[in-house]
């Protein structure tokens, strides 16, 4: 096999001393070196093919140049773009992400954090949304920088980014009410992940702003955020009370769920039933009916961590920093006025 190109063969083919060579490769450094040799140097290390020796990088300035990022559902729709914001962000840097799969089990994630920290990874970027917070106070005793996505605790101590899912549950109760319905049901997420408790709680406050009450016959919980979960819970909520005219899921997987759970019992949306989901995974206005959904930006979710963890990693600061970011709601055609 070719052996790797080193700094020494970009100096030789470009006639400069190694240390030139060096400075000339790094955005740091290179305004130290004349403009003239720079673009030289630039231009012979990628006829060359050199690629920059991380290792040796690394050991020079204590950083790996490597991002541990905990997702706990990579198969879920909504997270591809997350993290490609979260990988555009920390390449733009220099830093490269190392992605795992965690199911939200704790034993996994604990499992997975263990291994990155061995790998000396320079910080964490996590979605699991499980509201327990052990793990989260480990790898902040180990001075290890750590940002959040999807969720926040409650003392504001570590830093996140987040979208208000109160106000994006309101958005969704407020359109529905608009409409002419008033018996509204929630088909919720797990009560043990922050964003199926949050958007639980927006529910209840919406309801109640618009003079509408939450009982037990209105709200249904799902174990997981998963299309049978939320078909199981449409199901038992239908059965509960069959006058519900309008359903508020906590996301666009349960609402996929209630598309299923209406059509088993020949109920029509929106014509019987209106159903609104959350998040707006990308393809969901495809569906039959396209389903109406609160949109969250995906992407920019994304960058807005990598964007405080490289800052924390610059800085050396600890101080949390928390990102609020707005929903928007979209509407489709799987909501309408009741038909009575």
């Amino acid at each position: 096999m070719r052996s790797a190109v080193t700094i020494r063969d970009v100096a030789r083919e470009a006639g400069v001393h190694p240390g030139t060579v060096s400075r000339a490769l790094n955005e740091e450094t290179r305004a130290l070196v004349n403009q003239e040799t720079a673009a030289r140097v630039l231009q012979v290390a990628e006829k060359l093919g050199y690629r920059a020796n991380r290792i040796a990088r690394g050991l020079k300035t204590s950083r790996s140049h490597t991002i541990g990022v905990l997702i706990p559902d990579i198969t879920n729709p909504l997270f591809p773009p997350i993290l490609r914001g979260i990988e555009d962000r920390l390449a733009h840097d220099g830093y490269t992400a190392l992605i795992v799969n965690t199911d939200n089990d704790p034993k996994r994630e604990r499992s997975h954090v263990e291994a990155m920290r061995a790998r000396q990874v320079d910080g964490f970027i996590s979605a699991t949304a499980r509201l327990d917070r052990e793990l989260l106070d480990e790898i902040g005793a180990g001075q290890v920088p750590l940002v959040l996505v999807n969720r926040s605790v409650e003392d504001r101590s570590v830093s996140s980014v987040t979208v208000d899912d109160r106000r994006g549950i309101k958005l969704a109760v407020d359109h529905v009410v608009s409409l002419g319905h008033s018996r509204i049901g929630h088909v919720g997420g797990p009560q043990n992940l922050s964003t199926g408790h949050q958007r639980y709680l927006g529910f209840v406050e919406a309801m109640q702003a618009a003079g509408l009450q939450v009982t037990e016959r209105n709200v249904a919980f799902a174990g997981y955020f998963t299309e049978e979960q939320g078909a199981a819970a449409c199901a038992a909520l239908l059965a509960a009370d069959p006058e519900i005219t309008a359903i508020v899921a906590a996301n666009d997987l349960l609402a996929l769920g209630c598309y299923d759970a209406v059509r088993e019992r020949g109920v029509r949306c929106p014509d019987d039933v209106s159903i609104v989901g959350f998040n707006d995974m990308p393809f969901i206005g495809r569906l039959l009916p396209p389903l109406t959904s609160v949109r969250i930006p995906h992407r920019e979710i994304g960058t807005a961590a990598a964007d405080l963890l490289l800052g924390q990693l610059a800085e050396g600061d600890g101080s949390a920093n928390e990102v609020l970011l707005a929903p928007a709601l979209v509407i489709r055609e799987s909501t309408a006025p009741p038909a009575r």
